[in-house]
């Protein structure tokens, strides 16, 4: 028998569908091991020794694992085919050994990029050894992000308090995403003007035209600056005998964009479908390990973690020959297409994303799939069937329209498709700011020295608009053309940043928060190399040469730690007043915008004559005067529209109608909250956390009304007359009664939740029981007659008699048990038992003694080791 390992339980139960009895395949769940959360995980000093540890349930599966393993004749790793799935493999190499679960079974790795039944069988049929220069980039990825994170977020933590962590690659997308925010609020809007002639033909037929030359003087977007240069142009517009000087029409192609890889997919998932990375990662997966089709469980796409764009040679010749079966000759091209990467560091080792068999048309497939992944499937089969299709062939007419001393020149522009080609299938979605330049504009049949009609002339106002904010496909995009970070961590980086609350989103938009603002500039001022684009994309192809075989990676690790420790030390003896007046000439435009009335925008605005400032609080980050504390005036860092900081300070919300006291948002200990009314001596105020999912920004009076109503009484239950009330938890939003507790599903029902739907969920909730089951009875205890039964229970089966419980050995099943075998082991527990109480006991007096004896030894060491600590602490 072989034992195959694999990631997920359902990949290990189609492939075990395909290999047959003759083999074991079992899951590993992803990852068996860690680095633990905690310093000294990578040593440094040590040859960058690395500590792993082995979670309790990925415990129990790695016995479990290396049973099988001892009784295999063979052992194949077939975890997934990149450098992830080749460090899965080499975990559970390395566990099985330590558990001497290996003594002289073969050792083979096989990958298959898609699971189909003839990929697995090849893949089979080809084995290898484990690529240990894959693992040796997994390793160097994995201590970089370790020692980056364990050695500048402490920093963060002591000079910039309420900063959560700071990371190599999300800091780098921080960056971004503050730069881009930066851009916008400093952008000055630029007025600007744009005329349109409307036309009309000898014939009758209408056209649209252009001013792009006046006076010999060539017009661009931006050269007519104000009304009065736009009315002295459409005057002379007027005032033109305007004809056709030329028309010029010239034949054009539009190729189709190559098949998907993880980051397209995730941009044009983003675009078209609305998926954030994250869940178009989820819904790929499910593609990836199959659905149930006609009763056998197939693999829809091929392996969705992929830079490269080409697809396999026999997969182009089935796409092709589906082309020309649904569409014709005219739609294949002469030759199939081939693609090369244009991404910075591409590994193109795997093929792009594409289905797995492409005549499995996404209408065939809808009835087997959710609604996310039909779409998902949708967006994949017609990519990777536009990549093959022949291109659209365009027609591009220019006309030329001008008076006869040319003192005005019009042009017009259209774009006519002359063959759909691919855009029959497909057409790739836009973003932001991008021209849709094939949009269709037909225009009139024009002929040289033609005179035209003017119609109207129109002037209209418009003004420049800053850069947009990034959407997740924008800014994986510019992630991947800068070369930072890889197609598998993208989502995870995007999502780090949102549960940091380093942003938020508006829609679809990242907005940094003040806390992401201030940790980005404290990184520029103290740590710029690290946050630099070409610093880390340069180290993203060192990680690449360390899998190429190109550079030894504990090298590269001893290069980067070398330089990295010296930038930590550098700043161990800044004061965080020194780091704070950094920061306030960072973040200058941000935290202190001009002000009208105020030629120094961080004059106090309370007394006149302290200088406003960033503060550190108990509680975070705030604004402060400097005159503190004669002076008392706080402010949240933000300050334009009224807006709640993420991090620190206080707004009124309004005032409560039936109390009279006014309704604060405040930021305490443990995060944001509401209070009726100011602390007044003993008295305090009612407050109410307030949960996830509810925008400070947008908090209004009567949400916060809600909140402070909690808990809610529904009314009495009908059984036992007992109120049931709603509320919100350490747990989420529930409903109560007699000290049962039942979850609601979100925050909004516990507003709106009444009775009888609580009364419905009270009575669905299970209660927790430990209760033991009987299993067998296996007679009477000869010596007083008592049952002696086999019993489930909490921690296993196990015999019982009056109150001693014996548990069963591991290798006796509950049904074998025989009554003797069963009075032998209540025997053996009833002696145990007598003789653990005595002992248990003379050990507990014998403690208490010793105790007594070394009670001020002990007190001494403690306070040995808290004054090294403290020493240690102000040495930082």
């Amino acid at each position: 028998m072989d034992v195959v390992i694999v990631e997920s339980p359902a990949k290990a139960k189609t492939i075990n569908k395909y290999l047959g009895n003759n083999y074991t395949v079992v899951a590993s769940y992803g990852h068996v091991r860690d680095l633990p959360s905690k310093n000294n995980s990578v040593m440094p000093d040590d040859n960058f020794a690395m500590i792993w540890e082995t979670d309790d349930r990925s415990a129990k599966r790695l016995n479990d694992i290396a049973a099988k393993v001892k009784q295999a004749d063979r052992l194949i790793l077939a975890t997934d085919p990149d450098r992830e799935g080749e460090a899965i493999s080499w975990h559970m190499l390395e566990v099985l050994t330590e558990k001497r679960a290996l003594k002289e079974q073969p050792v083979e790795r096989v990958v298959f990029n898609a699971i189909t039944k003839s990929a697995v069988l090849e893949a089979m049929a080809h084995p290898r050894t484990l690529d240990h220069q894959l693992i040796d980039a997994y390793l160097a990825r994995r201590a970089l992000d370790y020692l980056v994170g364990f050695t500048l977020s402490p920093v963060l933590w002591r000079k910039l308090p309420g900063s959560r962590s700071a990371g190599r690659v999300q800091s780098v997308a921080l960056r971004l995403v503050c730069e881009r925010e930066l851009a916008i609020e400093t952008f000055k809007p630029q007025e600007y003007w744009s005329l349109e002639a409307l036309l009309k033909t000898a014939q009758g037929a209408d056209i649209t035209a252009r001013l792009v030359r006046l006076n010999g003087k060539k017009i661009d977007r931006l050269s007519i600056e104000n009304k009065e240069a736009a009315t002295r142009a459409r005057d002379a517009v007027r005032a033109a005998t305007l004809r056709v000087y030329s028309v010029t029409s010239k034949p054009g192609r539009r190729h189709p964009s190559p098949p998907f890889t993880t980051s397209t997919l995730q941009q044009e998932a983003a675009r078209k479908l609305g998926y954030t990375t994250k869940r178009t990662m989820q819904i790929a997966q499910k593609l990836y390990e199959g659905q149930d089709i006609n009763g056998e469980t197939t693999g829809l796409i091929t392996y969705m973690r992929t830079d490269g764009v080409q697809i396999a040679t026999e997969a182009i010749s089935d796409v092709r020959a589906n082309i020309t079966r649904m569409f014709g000759d005219s739609y294949t091209p002469s030759a199939p297409r081939q693609y090369k990467s244009k991404a910075k560091n591409a590994q193109e080792a795997h093929e792009a994303i594409r289905p797995t068999d492409s005549s499995r048309l996404p209408t065939d497939m809808e009835n087997y799939l959710s609604n996310e992944e039909f779409r998902l499937y949708d967006l994949i089969w017609k990519r990777t069937m536009a990549s093959q299709m022949e291109s659209a062939r365009l027609e591009r007419t220019t006309v030329e329209i001008d008076d006869e001393d040319k003192a005005v020149e019009l042009r017009i522009t259209g774009s006519v498709v002359a063959f759909d080609g691919f855009l029959r299938l497909y057409q790739e979605g836009q973003d932001d700011g991008d021209d849709d330049s094939e949009q269709e504009n037909r225009l009139p049949k024009l002929t040289e020295g033609e005179s035209l009609t003017l119609d109207k002339a129109l002037i209209a106002q418009h003004f420049t608009e800053p850069p947009p904010r990034f959407t997740e496909a924008t800014l994986v995009k510019r992630l991947e053309e800068l070369g930072i970070g890889r197609p598998s961590t993208y989502a995870s980086t995007l999502s780090v940043l949102r549960d940091r609350n380093y942003v938020r989103m508006d829609k679809t938009r990242f907005i940094p928060e003040d806390r992401g603002r201030l940790v980005t500039a404290f990184l520029e001022s103290f740590f710029e190399r690290y946050v630099e684009y070409d610093f880390t994309a340069a180290l993203e192809e060192k990680l690449d040469k360390i899998s190429a075989g190109e550079m030894e990676w504990k090298q590269v690790l001893e290069d980067f730690w070398r330089e990295f420790t010296h930038s930590v030390e550098d700043i161990a003896d800044l004061r965080i007043s020194e780091v704070l007046d950094h920061l306030n000439d960072e973040l200058g435009p941000h935290v202190f915008p001009p002000q009208e009335e105020a030629e120094d925008p961080r004059q106090c605005p309370q007394c006149n004559e302290g200088r406003l400032s960033i503060k550190v609080g108990r509680y975070g980050v705030f604004v402060g005067c400097s005159r503190y504390p004669d002076c008392r005036h706080t402010r949240p860092l933000t300050t334009q529209n009224d807006e709640q900081s993420s991090i620190g300070g206080d707004r009124t919300i309004g005032r409560d109608e039936a109390s009279g006291l006014d309704v604060f948002l405040k930021t305490g200990r443990f995060g944001p909250y509401v209070q009726l009314g100011e602390v007044e001596d003993d008295n305090k105020p009612k407050r109410a956390g307030i949960p996830r999912g509810i925008d400070l920004n947008t908090l209004d009076l009567k949400q916060a009304l809600d909140l402070l109503s909690l808990p809610r009484e529904l009314g009495m239950h009908p059984e036992t007359g007992k109120i049931i009330k709603a509320g919100l938890g350490r747990y989420g939003p529930f409903v109560l009664h007699n000290g049962v507790y039942a979850s609601l599903p979100s925050v909004e029902e516990v507003f709106t939740v009444g009775l009888n739907r609580a009364v419905t969920l009270l009575a669905e909730k299970k209660p927790r029981s430990w209760g033991s089951k009987t299993l067998r009875e296996l007679g009477e205890h000869p010596d007083d007659g008592a049952p002696v039964n086999v019993m489930e229970g909490r921690y296993g089966p196990y015999v019982k008699h009056g109150k001693i419980n014996a548990t069963l050995p591991h290798d006796t099943p509950p049904k074998d048990i025989t009554l003797e075998q069963a009075l032998s082991l209540i025997a053996a527990k009833a002696v145990k038992g007598i003789t653990g109480k005595r002992t248990k006991k003379a050990a507990t007096k014998k403690k208490t003694t010793a105790k007594k004896k070394t009670t001020v030894k002990k007190k001494t060491t403690t306070n040995k080791v808290k004054t090294t600590v403290k020493r240690d602490a102000a040495a930082e």
